[in-house]
C-alpha cells in the first residue's frame, strides 16, 4: 500500500528521504535558508541512534563525512552558498580518494555574505567542481518538495554505483517552501551495497586518501577518473522536456526558475502562442546532446536563472552559440539576482519581444 502524501517543508522532506534512503551519518553547521534539515536531522537521526553531529565549522563538517565516507557508511551534509564555499576543499579531498557522499546546498543571494533569499548564483562552484584540481561531482536540482525528496533518496545510490560525490543543489524557496510529498519507502540495510574498499572492512588495513606523491601515478589516477566521468555522461543524464516540439523558442531553466518558465508557457498558450521548456535535472552531467538535437531542428533558447548567468554558458555550448548569444543557434538569457525571482509575466514578455524582434528581422 502506497504511502499517504505528507505536508512537508523542502528542507524536512530532504533530511528524511535521506534517512530512509540508509544515511548512517549526518555532519553539520546552521546557516539559513536549510537549518530545517539540520534540525530535523538532529531530532531524527539520534532517535534512531545514527550519527548526527553540528560540527565546530563547515569545515569540520566535511572532514567528518570524509572519515565516515572512508568506513563506508552512507553519509550527508548540508549547507548554504557560504557554508558550501567552505566545504570545497574537502569535497575536492572526496572527490580525490573516491568516496561517496551526499551533499545539499540550499542556495542564497550572492556573492559574498549576500542574503538570505533564494538564488542560483552557485551553478559554477556546483559543476565545476568548486574545489582544487581535476575533478566533477554529480549535480542534481530538484524543482519541487517531491522531487528534492526523490533526487536525495537516488543521489546516494548514485553516489555509491560511481563512488564519488552527489549534490542536491536546490535553493531557498524549495528549502523553506511546503508542498505535498510522498516519501520513499525505508532501504533494509541489508539491500545496501557492500563496499569491499572500505577501511575496517574484512579486518584489513585500508589506507584511503587522495594523496599521491609520484606525478605519473597521479596522472593515471585522475586520466582512470576521467575515463568514469565519461561513463556517467552516457548513463546519467536526466531532463524534462515541455512542448519543445511545436515551439519555436524553447525556456531553458532547472529549480525554481523552471516553475516560473512552466507558469509563462502556460500563459503562453493561452494567448495562442507556443513556447516550451526544457529542464536539465542534472546539472552535471548536462544534457549537452539533446540540447544540440534540437538546435539542429531550428529552435531558439532562452535561459532562464535566478543569477546574472551562468547556465546560459552551457546552453550556448550544447547547441553551437558563442559568448554573445550569437553563432548557429540563438541564445538569449534573462535572469534576476539578488534573491529576486523572475515573474512569469516578465519572461512572457521577454519571450514575445524576442520573438517580435525575428519576426521584424
Amino acid at each position: 500500500m502506497a504511502e499517504e502524501k505528507k505536508l512537508m517543508k523542502g528542507n524536512e522532506a530532504i533530511a528524511e528521504a535521506a534517512i530512509r534512503a540508509g544515511c548512517r551519518a549526518y555532519f553539520g553547521y546552521p546557516i539559513t535558508p536549510q537549518n530545517e534539515l539540520t534540525a530535523y536531522m538532529a531530532k531524527h537521526m539520534l532517535a534512531r541512534k545514527r550519527t548526527f553531529i553540528q560540527a565546530e565549522s563547515e569545515v569540520a563538517a566535511i572532514n567528518m563525512v570524509y572519515g565516515a565516507a572512508a568506513t563506508g557508511a552512507r553519509t550527508m551534509t548540508s549547507s548554504s552558498s557560504p557554508g558550501m564555499s567552505l566545504k570545497q576543499e574537502g569535497i575536492s579531498y572526496l572527490s580525490g580518494a573516491d568516496l561517496p557522499a551526499v551533499l545539499v546546498n540550499v542556495a542564497r543571494s550572492g556573492p559574498g555574505l549576500g542574503g538570505i533569499s533564494p538564488g542560483q548564483a552557485d551553478y559554477f562552484q556546483a559543476t565545476r567542481g568548486g574545489g582544487h584540481g581535476d575533478y566533477y561531482h554529480l549535480v542534481l536540482a530538484p524543482k519541487s518538495v517531491q522531487e528534492a525528496a526523490d533526487l536525495t533518496y537516488e543521489a546516494f545510490d548514485l553516489a555509491d554505483k560511481w563512488r564519488m560525490p552527489a549534490m542536491i543543489l536546490a535553493d531557498g524557496l524549495i528549502g523553506q517552501m511546503m508542498e505535498g510529498v510522498v516519501l520513499p519507502s525505508e532501504r533494509d540495510p541489508a539491500s545496501l551495497p557492500k563496499k569491499a574498499w572500505a577501511a575496517g572492512q574484512g579486518g584489513e588495513l585500508r589506507h584511503i586518501t587522495s594523496c599521491i606523491l609520484d606525478p605519473k601515478e597521479l596522472e593515471a589516477s585522475v586520466k582512470a577518473r576521467f575515463q568514469r566521468y565519461e561513463e556517467i555522461k552516457a548513463q546519467e543524464v536526466r531532463f524534462e522536456e515541455i512542448n519543445v516540439e511545436k515551439a519555436e523558442l524553447i525556456f531553458v531553466a532547472y529549480g525554481t526558475s523552471s516553475r516560473v518558465a512552466l507558469g509563462a508557457v502556460e500563459k503562453a498558450k493561452e494567448l495562442g502562442l507556443e513556447l516550451g521548456l526544457f529542464r536539465p535535472i542534472s546539472l552535471w552531467p548536462f544534457p549537452y546532446a539533446r540540447l544540440a538535437e534540437l538546435a539542429a531542428q531550428g529552435k531558439r533558447f532562452l535561459s532562464i536563472e535566478m543569477s546574472m548567468g551562468q547556465m546560459v554558458e552551457d546552453v550556448r555550448l550544447a547547441v553551437g552559440s558563442n559568448y554573445a548569444g550569437k553563432g548557429t543557434t540563438r541564445v538569449d538569457f534573462f535572469g534576476r539576482c539578488g534573491g529576486v525571482i523572475p515573474s512569469e509575466e516578465e519572461v512572457l514578455a521577454e519571450a514575445q519581444r524576442l520573438l517580435a524582434g525575428r519576426a521584424r528581422s
